[in-house]
């Protein structure tokens, strides 16, 4: 199975501003990076397109128009919980900074941890490729979900994420079937 990571567009929201799984719509930019992103994936036939709930991606995934769009809980980004469209210099520093520390492990208020995303975005691509052998298969998500999948493959820490960049509108392709999975390519 090829995984063609696809992390959604530009969104309409300052950069200081904490979204993760807030409905937070696409940026003016949108049709532009769309047709950017479109051209990068046009020699592809995929058999199957999965995408997060969240507008972001399901606007992009059937934008596409790569196939019928399979939605996913799973495919979701991390949950900031009370964080949740907070600036995040509001956030009072020593709680920020504990959470920094050790955010595989812990949540933020009301939040989840990375290891919980971790763990649902390896149960989705656990059950996609025990029926995807041999075949190319597109997600629509976000950075975090692209990092902890990233993360998996490389048998890499969870501290270590955020020093992975997924850039918007970017493609990450990983193919598994063979003994290891292999990263073809990150934010293509």
């Amino acid at each position: 199975m090829n995984l063609h990571l696809i992390r959604h567009t530009s969104l309409n929201i300052p950069a200081s501003i904490c979204y993760g799984q807030s409905d937070v719509d696409v940026s003016e930019n949108f049709e532009a990076e769309c047709a950017t992103l479109a051209s990068k994936l046009t020699a592809i036939k995929f058999d199957a397109v999965y995408a997060s709930p969240l507008q972001r991606c399901t606007k992009l995934a059937q934008a596409l128009n790569l196939g019928a769009v399979h939605i996913d809980e799973r495919l979701k980004e991390l949950h900031f919980g009370d964080w949740e469209m907070q600036a995040w210099e509001s956030i009072p520093r020593n709680v920020f900074d504990t959470w920094a520390n050790d955010y595989a492990n812990l949540t933020p208020p009301n939040g989840e941890s990375f290891s919980q995303l971790h763990a649902r975005t390896k149960k989705f691509v656990e059950e996609v490729s025990g029926h995807s052998r041999g075949k190319e298969i597109a997600v629509v998500t976000h950075g975090g979900v692209i990092r902890a999948i990233l993360a998996e493959v490389l048998n890499m820490p969870l501290k270590g994420l955020f020093r992975i960049v997924i850039d918007h509108a970017s493609v990450t392709q990983i193919s598994f079937g063979e003994v290891v999975p292999r990263i073809h390519f990150v934010n293509r």
